[in-house]
């Protein structure tokens, strides 16, 4: 199965275990139809379950595993293994967050089969040390987010968003970089692109927001300036 190609700038919605069944499928159409309307690729992470749901009724959206394993078909009860998810329509997966880490042996093994199954590997660094470290495993996307910020509404500065991208561009500048950890505005998703980043996007700052569609519509149309921005710069 031949990786989706990602076009920068990209956005993430991942509700991690917030939302599930009925509501994570709300959100999942709304983003579906945000990416319609503003031509955006968007990762959508969701319960295993409930991603053939979301295969199936949102074209515009790349399915995405919330975790993946080195396990190849035969025995291994109770793990996720990469062929039932390329088999199921998932397009990526996200290893190494904060709140479920891996060894790198297991990372290594991990990323090595999402190539062979052509699904694309978002993995999660924290520091720009490990982002620099990670990188040398060459993952189609990097998320680089300070897990002291995750959930808290606050990002990281500038230093740290153009500091971890470049640290990863030196060593695998086909991979993508996504500034995470405390995007909640649409100034924030502004910012993160603008600050060199190839994508971002939110869990706490979507789910948890008053109104968690305006917030995500704030959100596409910040990146959406920051896309035209960025297109003046480069003219």
């Amino acid at each position: 199965m031949e990786k989706i190609v990602l076009q920068r700038p990209f956005f993430v919605v991942n509700p991690k275990s917030y939302l599930y069944g009925e509501e994570v499928r709300k959100l999942a159409q709304k983003t579906d139809e945000l990416c319609a309307r503003y031509n955006f690729q968007s990762l959508f992470t969701a319960q295993l379950i409930d991603l053939p749901w979301i295969v199936e009724n949102c074209p515009h959206l790349i399915p995405c595993a919330q975790t993946m394993e080195s396990l190849k078909p035969g025995r291994g009860m109770g793990h996720v293994l990469p062929e039932a998810l390329a088999a199921a329509g998932v397009k990526a997966t996200f290893l190494n967050h904060a709140e479920n880490p891996m060894t790198v042996h297991e990372l290594a093994a991990t990323i090595a089969r999402a190539n062979e199954v052509g699904i694309l590997t978002c993995v999660c660094a924290d520091s720009v040390e490990e982002a620099r470290a990670i990188a040398q495993l060459h993952p189609d996307i990097m998320t680089c987010e300070l897990t002291s910020l995750i959930g808290t509404g606050q990002i990281a500065g500038e230093d740290y968003m153009r500091s971890s991208t470049q640290a990863v561009k030196e060593i695998s500048p086909n991979t993508m970089v996504l500034q995470a950890a405390g995007i909640s505005t649409g100034q924030d998703v502004y910012d993160a692109i603008m600050y060199g980043g190839d994508a971002t996007g939110g869990t706490s700052g979507i789910v948890a927001a008053k109104d968690p569609f305006a917030t995500l519509e704030e959100m596409f149309a910040a990146l959406d300036r920051a896309r035209t921005d960025l297109a003046k710069e480069n003219n």
